[in-house]
C-alpha cells in the first residue's frame, strides 16, 4: 500500500518538475560578441521608419531633453536608387549591364553626446548579374547625407562609403552596409523636424581624384 502511495506522489510530482526544468532552460541564453550582422539585425529591429510619436513640449524657457531630437526618416534620393555598370566603355543597358545593385531596405539609430548627434545608418540590398557577366567581386559605391529639407535644401553634412561584393554563382547577392561616423550638430527646435537622412549610390565615390599638377 505505502509503494502505491509513493508512485502516486511521484506521478503527481513529475509534471511539476518538467515544468521548472523547462522553464529554466527557456530562460537560458549564449553569450556571443556581436558580429556586424547582429548589429545591423538590432539596429533594424531597434528603430523603424514609421513616423515618431508626438512627443509633449518642455515647459517654457526649459531647453529641450536629448530624448525630444528626434532622429530624421531615412529615404532613398532620388536617381539614387540603383547602380549599374556595363562592359567596358558601354553604358548598363540591355545585353551589355555587367551588374546593378539595388537598395532594399534601411534603418537609422542616433545617439547625442553634448552638441553633436552621431547617427548610424544601415543599408541593405542586392547586387545582380547582368547578361555581359559580373566579376569575381563588385565595389558598391555609397553616400549618406543629413539634409535639412524645405524651400531650398541644405546639406548639413555627407559622407561617402564603398562597400566590396563577393559575388556568387548564382549572380545575385545581398549585401549589407552599415555607417556608424555620420555626425552634425544639433539642430534648433525650429528646424529639427525639417531634417532628413539621404541615402544612395554615388558612381563619383570611385573616381579617382585628379593628381595635382607639380609646379615648375
Amino acid at each position: 500500500m505505502n509503494e502505491l502511495r509513493s508512485l502516486r506522489n511521484a506521478l503527481r510530482r513529475g509534471p511539476v518538475i518538467a515544468l521548472a526544468l523547462s522553464v529554466s532552460l527557456a530562460t537560458i541564453s549564449p553569450v556571443a560578441a556581436q558580429s556586424l550582422t547582429d548589429r545591423f539585425k538590432s539596429l533594424f529591429g531597434g528603430k523603424s521608419d514609421e513616423p515618431a510619436q508626438p512627443k509633449p513640449a518642455p515647459a517654457p524657457g526649459q531647453p529641450a531633453a536629448d530624448d525630444d531630437i528626434d532622429c530624421p526618416q531615412v529615404t532613398v534620393r532620388a536617381g539614387a536608387s540603383t547602380y549599374g555598370v556595363g562592359a567596358t566603355g558601354k553604358p548598363a543597358v540591355g545585353n551589355d549591364v555587367r551588374f546593378q545593385a539595388s537598395i532594399t531596405r534601411m534603418a537609422r539609430e542616433c545617439n547625442r553626446n553634448g552638441g553633436e548627434i552621431t547617427a548610424r545608418i544601415g543599408i541593405q540590398g542586392r547586387v545582380i548579374a547582368g547578361p555581359a557577366g559580373a566579376p569575381p567581386s563588385v565595389e558598391v559605391p555609397l553616400r549618406i547625407a543629413v539634409v535639412q529639407g524645405g524651400v531650398g535644401e541644405k546639406v548639413i553634412a555627407s559622407k561617402a562609403y564603398r562597400t566590396t561584393v563577393e559575388m556568387s554563382q548564382g549572380g545575385s547577392v545581398p549585401f549589407t552596409f552599415v555607417a556608424e561616423d555620420l555626425s552634425y550638430p544639433v539642430p534648433s527646435a525650429a528646424v529639427a523636424d525639417s531634417y532628413i537622412f539621404y541615402v544612395g549610390f554615388d558612381p563619383q565615390v570611385l573616381t579617382p581624384e585628379p593628381k595635382a599638377r607639380k609646379k615648375k
